[in-house]
């Protein structure tokens, strides 16, 4: 008797033992690399998105989230093989982006994230998936800011250390009143308030906030196409399948038509005039 009750206790200890491992391990490894490991996939994906741009990446109050760029990144994940439950959605403000991706804190970034040479010597992109261009915001009632040069003399809104502002006020127009705000959201109550006459950034940002239920009607695109920003899907250096595979989807997304419609849904109520989709560069 003995004897079978140790027998009994080695084997109940392997058991436990194989139980601890099935639990431990694999899992950890697969969810440390926002799902981006080589090995078994994860059954979660971790992607980086902005939570503060309404119609590009916005977490909403409920706590789901919007926009053009999560409609593209739920788009691209489930080309990928996960369905939109298995996503987490991670906040990748501006200045963490590649640290995000190179740490493996997530598989890939969609957050109006323009490809230049000195992120892409940090990291790789796959698209671009879409074309913006810096802007002018005015009210819907204002006919009298059609040009950059228009801006002499008037009051310019900008976010503090923005460098759309800067651009305008140092090479467009030197005479430009620049007025700085903490955010976007100030801008704009300044613009609705006529404490400000034009608020600039990128068009796609700025048909965002104009798009909102709160904004319909109140604002307008000038139309200025005052740079070229080709948003990227940022991920890890060197990981050319996935590059390859992200670029596949954002094709069959443009062909089906789905691309096309996530702009009309997300951008559409600012009457912004979208760019056709572009060509896919990077990784060719």
């Amino acid at each position: 008797m003995k004897v079978l009750k140790t027998g009994a206790a080695v084997a109940t200890a392997v058991v436990l033992a194989l139980t601890a491992t099935a639990c431990g391990g694999g899992s950890k490894d697969a969810a440390s690399d926002g799902g981006a490991s080589g090995g078994t996939k994860s059954d979660k994906i971790v992607i980086g998105i902005k939570f503060d741009q309404p119609g590009l990446g916005l977490k909403t109050p409920d706590g789901k989230f919007e926009g053009f760029d999560v409609d593209v990144a739920t788009y691209v994940a489930k080309e990928l093989g996960y369905q939109p439950d298995q996503i987490e959605w991670k906040q990748a403000i501006s200045a963490e982006r590649e640290n995000l991706i190179s740490n493996g804190d997530v598989k890939f970034i969609a957050a109006t994230y323009s490809i230049n040479d000195k992120r892409k010597a940090k990291v790789d992109f796959a698209g671009p998936y879409f074309l913006a261009h810096q802007d002018l915001l005015v009210r819907a009632d204002d006919s009298s800011i059609t040009k950059v040069e228009d801006l002499n003399k008037k009051k310019l809104c900008s976010v503090t250390g923005s460098t759309s502002a800067q651009n305008i006020k140092k090479d467009l127009a030197k005479d430009a009143d620049l007025q700085e705000f903490p955010g976007y959201s100030e801008c704009l109550t300044g613009l609705e308030n006529k404490a400000v006459d034009a608020l600039t950034t990128d068009d796609s940002i700025l048909a965002g906030y104009a798009a909102q239920e709160k904004n319909k009607g109140k604002f307008k695109l000038v139309g200025l196409k005052m740079s070229t920003e080709n948003y990227g899907i940022g991920l890890k250096k060197g990981d050319k399948d996935l590059q390859t595979k992200i670029n596949a989807a954002l094709k069959k997304m443009v062909a089906d038509g789905s691309w096309e419609a996530a702009v009309k849904k997300n951008l559409g109520p600012a009457n912004y005039k979208n760019e056709p989709a572009p060509q896919i560069t990077e990784g060719s």
